[in-house]
This record gives C-alpha cells, sequence and structure tokens, in this order.
C-alpha cells in the first residue's frame, strides 16, 4: 500500500516536499516512481528511485525541479519539489514495482490516490 501526503494549495515559489508512506513486505524490492497528472493531460513520470535507494533516474530536464530521496528504515519515499510556478498544477502520485525503476506508467503495479498540488500565482 502506497499513501502520499504533502499536497495542497501553494504559493508559486514554495518547495514543498511530497511523501509517500509504504506498507508491506520486502519492501526493498520494489522500486518506486513518481508521476504528476496535470489537469486533462495525461499521468506522466517523474522521478524513480531503486528498492534500496542507491539509484535514481529523472524525466528529461527533471532532474533540475524535483529531487527523489528514500528512507526505508522509516518505509518513507519523498519527492522535494523546487520553486514551483502555476504550471506545476497537478495531482502527484507514487507507485511501486517489483525489481527494477522503469519511467513507464504501464510498469507499475501499485499506486496511491494521489495528492493535489495546487499552484497559486
Amino acid at each position: 500500500q502506497l499513501v502520499e501526503s504533502g499536497g495542497g494549495l501553494v504559493q508559486a515559489g514554495v518547495s514543498p516536499r511530497l511523501s509517500c508512506a509504504l506498507s508491506g513486505r520486502a519492501l526493498n524490492d520494489y522500486a518506486i516512481g513518481w508521476f504528476h497528472q496535470a489537469p486533462g493531460k495525461e499521468r506522466e513520470f517523474l522521478a524513480a528511485v531503486n528498492g534500496i535507494g542507491s539509484n535514481q533516474a529523472y524525466a528529461a530536464g527533471a532532474n533540475t525541479r524535483v529531487t527523489i530521496s528514500r528512507d526505508n528504515a522509516k518505509n518513507m519515499v519523498y519527492l522535494q519539489l523546487n520553486p514551483l510556478t502555476p504550471d506545476d498544477t497537478a495531482v502527484y502520485f507514487c507507485a511501486a514495482r517489483q525489481g527494477r525503476y522503469s519511467t513507464s506508467v504501464r510498469d507499475y503495479d501499485h499506486w496511491g490516490q494521489g495528492t493535489q498540488v495546487t499552484v497559486s500565482s
């Protein structure tokens, strides 16, 4: 199970950190990805981390805008967002897949419910 938190209504320029709480067994076997979905658009990959947190992947251009990290002792994965603009308004999801991380939505088997981030100008 995955539960996201940390979203809400924020002003442009704020840098919130989103959290993804993990529960279940053998969590180190699961890669975690973060995605976002803006209104009227498809869900898009942002970043992913492997099971032990040693390797990360980012969407093209995203590595300057987000940072993914993982704390397996706390069963948490985080997404630090750099200063937001209204274009960053979206629902942000974390997802899990067993084995190696992927940048494809289709490859993830388990999804959280998402956390809405709304950026006001």
